[in-house]
C-alpha cells in the first residue's frame, strides 16, 4: 500500500505495529472478532525486528505454515485450553462420516453459520490449457543476406589466422 503525501509516495504497511505488545493486542483482537490469523509477511512489513518480537512472545503466539509455505500467526488464548473427557472423545470418534461427501458436510456447516477451513486457504486458479491448432506447416524461404555482394566477397575459411 502507498499513499500520496506532498507529491511523494510513502509505503504504508497493512498493520502499523510499534512493539511486541502491539502485535499481541492485534492478534488478540483478530481472535476475538473471529478473523483467524495474520500472515507473517504482513506483520514483518509493519513491525521492526518482527522475528525477535515473535520469539520473545513465545507460547502466546501459535505459528501455522500453509501448504504454500506462508506462515500465519494466531493468538494463543490460554482461556480456551481445556481437557476433553475421554468418554466424549470416544463418542466423537465413533460417529461415521464416510457416507457424507465433502459437499454435504460443507453445505451443513454453511446452514449452521460455520465457515469451513477450505475457504481461508489460498485460492487456486486452474490454468486454462490452450490447444494447438493442427495447422499446415508452411515452407518458408529464408532471406539470404549480402546477395548484392556475391562477386566481391572472398571465402577465408581455409586461411589460418596470423598468415596473409
Amino acid at each position: 500500500r502507498s499513499s500520496d503525501l506532498d507529491g511523494k509516495y510513502v509505503f504504508k504497511p497493512k498493520y502499523n505495529l510499534k512493539d511486541k505488545k502491539a502485535l499481541l493486542r492485534l492478534l488478540d483482537k483478530h481472535d476475538q472478532r473471529g478473523l483467524g490469523g495474520i500472515l507473517l509477511d504482513d506483520i514483518e512489513e509493519g513491525l521492526p525486528n518482527a522475528q525477535k518480537a515473535i520469539k520473545a512472545l513465545g507460547d502466546q503466539i501459535v505459528t501455522v505454515t500453509r501448504p504454500d509455505k506462508k506462515k500465519i500467526l494466531f493468538y494463543n488464548d490460554k482461556s480456551c485450553q481445556f481437557t476433553v473427557d475421554e468418554e466424549f472423545q470416544k463418542l466423537w470418534r465413533s460417529v461415521p462420516v464416510d457416507s457424507m461427501d465433502e459437499e454435504k458436510i460443507e453445505d451443513y456447516l454453511k446452514r449452521q453459520g460455520i465457515s469451513s477451513m477450505q475457504e481461508s486457504g489460498p485460492k487456486r486458479i486452474l490454468a486454462v490449457q490452450k490447444r494447438k491448432k493442427p495447422g499446415s506447416k508452411k515452407n518458408r524461404k529464408f532471406k539470404t543476406h549480402n546477395d548484392h555482394l556475391a562477386g566481391v566477397l572472398k571465402d577465408y575459411t581455409d586461411v589460418t589466422p596470423g598468415k596473409s
